[in-house]
């Protein structure tokens, strides 16, 4: 997974880097398919924003939140995206059995020719 992290207005430093890092690795836990990830830190006097985007495959997910303090807006980003992701990978599940059935059922099914029969 490509993960890119742009911070605008303020220095980006090492602890937090590999702290978002760590965290947004783990959203694999939710949902295995996820493509990139781009996290976006914003702040503002006393506003402090995190953005937080994964893209999966014909979706793109988007969790925003902000607070006084930058962790705590991460958490609250991250915490968003796990909700959608949860959603998300259950559409697919739910979408997912009848092309399953349908794909075994025409499988499995024997190919036989009347022609071919002997009595």
């Amino acid at each position: 997974m490509n993960i890119e992290i742009t911070a605008r207005h303020f220095d980006l430093t090492p602890q937090l880097k590999k702290r978002i890092e760590k965290e947004v690795m783990g959203l694999t836990k939710y949902f295995e398919h996820i493509i990139s990830t781009q996290v976006i830190l914003d702040v503002e006097k006393y506003r402090q924003t995190a953005e937080i985007k994964a893209k999966v495959y014909n979706a793109v997910i988007t969790g925003k939140a902000d607070s006084n303090d930058m962790y705590a807006s991460i958490e609250k980003a991250l915490d968003k995206v796990k909700t959608q992701l949860k959603k998300h990978k259950g559409k697919l599940k739910e979408k997912r059995p009848e092309k399953i059935a349908e794909i075994v059922t025409r499988v499995t099914r024997p190919h036989t020719d009347v022609d071919e029969i002997d009595v």
